[in-house]
């Protein structure tokens, strides 16, 4: 649950109970007489006992207590900086007070009326994605979840629904990701798509095991038939708006492999470390779903859900083998832990013939994308221009910032195969990242598509306006894309 929000259009009063305060000012170089700072006297003596200047607390955030027992984090932002420079200030600020795990945080924000609502936008998201408590197992959790968020300086007359509804996407997408994969499984996993499916309004259908080997999505079967239980499925949502013609239809894409050892190209233990976070992918598309159904965005969606295990046993694909994927294309396997794009090749090419108006996929799916970005941005493709110039604007309004790669046709030379139609990928893996979108180029037949390889999804100590490793990424980078539906 996000902590609720209370609005006051005046400066926080001296006689409030405030116990946790943060506060963002404008870029300055003296306090104006207008402003009643809310611990003013406290920031006067601490930037006089640490020898600062005021402006300087722009480039790190300063807390002290007050006389009341209260703790007050002063902010100093300068709306000239992007998105994501200004989420990173504020919610390292933020964090401070978060840190202590209040039930309620008084946000105070100064400057132009433009300044105030940039700020209170962004202070109020942060609060929001930061104050709220991810699933953990411990006896005694150390995290109690953020209550109630009072704001002084500024009004919304939205109440802040959008970043509302983007905050709850980006929690669900987190919370999934950080549960154990023995808690997670294919099975449970389903059950709990089903069941949000069911609460949400969602039209639920799943292509079983059965189902897909009569339908012949050999590319799917062939990962998850190394699984001791049948429980893998492709699940697809439907969120419809309304029956006009002119209305989008954005189909969302997401690689949910809940725990992935590599097959028989087993991973090494510290490479094993942390698959069950490649489901993230999935995640991701359930909490754009999400995001867009709570914010009321006129776009009709359909979400397609590849669910399954890359387990290693007898049954399993193997290096050699030669598979038929649903749209009758023969893949020579390479690399067993290349399965990523092996379900996504299938569940593409099933919401291509479903014939949206946009493709956009999620996956966790190359470790060279990591290695040639790291984890501070996410890698795109896009195979049509004025998609990726929207996908890169999108991400700097977001503070989920992408970087585009290129896809030229030549690449497929290195997937010729002399028994197949394709190779799934080179043994080699230089410019895997490339050859993994070329080879599922060959699955949406010509729709406008972007395919976000998500190297940004964890992250030491948080990213942007997110504080914890897991960022959930591409949730608020596609809330932002989407809004203006009607130009992709």
């Amino acid at each position: 649950m996000l902590a609720s929000l209370i609005q006051h259009s005046s400066s926080i009063d001296k006689s409030t109970k405030a116990t946790h305060i943060l506060v963002i000012l404008p870029i300055l170089e003296r306090l104006p007489k207008k402003y009643e700072i809310p611990g003013e006297e406290a920031l006067k003596n601490l930037l006089d006992r640490r020898n600062l200047k005021l402006s300087q607390i722009s480039e790190t955030p300063v807390s002290a207590d007050l006389d009341n027992g209260a703790i007050c984090t002063w902010a100093m932002v300068d709306s000239g900086l992007s998105a994501f420079e200004q989420q990173t200030i504020i919610r390292k600020a933020a964090q401070t007070l978060l840190a202590e795990n209040p039930t309620e945080i008084h946000i105070v924000v100064f400057g132009s009326t433009s300044q105030k609502q940039e700020f209170a936008k962004l202070a109020v998201y942060i609060a929001w994605v930061n104050g709220a408590a991810l699933p953990v197992r411990k006896k005694n959790p150390k995290k109690t979840a953020l209550s109630t968020i009072t704001l002084y300086g500024y009004k919304d007359s939205d109440n802040f629904s959008l970043l509302h509804a983007q905050a709850e996407g980006n929690l669900l997408a987190r919370g999934l990701t950080v549960l154990p994969p023995n808690e997670l499984t294919p099975s449970t996993y389903r059950k709990q798509i089903k069941k949000l499916s069911v609460n949400e309004g969602w039209e639920y259908q799943e292509y079983d095991l059965n189902a897909l080997r009569k339908m012949g999505a050999g590319a799917f079967i062939a990962v998850a038939q190394g699984s001791p239980t049948e429980d893998a499925a492709i699940v697809h949502l439907q969120r419809r708006v309304n029956s006009n013609e002119e209305t989008k239809t954005i189909a969302l894409v997401g690689k949910g492999i809940c725990f992935d050892t590599g097959g028989h190209n087993l991973k090494a233990a510290r490479h094993m470390h942390g698959m069950h976070e490649d489901m993230n992918g999935s995640a991701v598309a359930l909490g754009i779903l999400l995001a867009a159904t709570h914010a009321n965005l006129p776009i009709n969606i359909d979400c397609w859900l590849a669910i399954a295990q890359n387990h290693i046993g007898p049954n399993a694909y193997q290096q050699n083998d030669v598979i038929t994927a649903y749209n009758g294309l023969t893949i020579e396997i390479v690399h067993t832990d290349a399965e990523g794009r092996m379900v996504l090749a299938d569940t593409l090419a099933l919401a291509e013939k479903h014939q949206p108006d946009l493709i956009i996929d999620f996956a966790t799916l190359t470790g060279s994308m990591h290695t040639a970005l790291g984890s501070r941005y996410s890698g795109i493709f896009c195979n049509k221009e004025n998609l990726t110039q929207k996908a890169l604007a999108a991400g700097v309004s977001s503070g989920e910032r992408v970087c585009a790669f290129p896809m030229d046709p030549d690449y497929d030379e290195a997937l010729e195969s002399q028994i197949a139609d394709t190779k799934q990928c080179t043994i080699g893996g230089n410019s895997d990242h490339i050859l993994a979108a070329r080879f599922l180029n060959q699955f949406i037949n010509g729709t406008p598509w972007i395919h976000m390889d998500l190297s940004a999804c964890n992250h030491k100590d948080g990213l942007g306006a997110i504080g914890s490793d897991v960022t959930g990424f591409g949730v608020a980078w596609a809330i932002e894309l989407l809004q203006d539906a009607t130009a992709l």
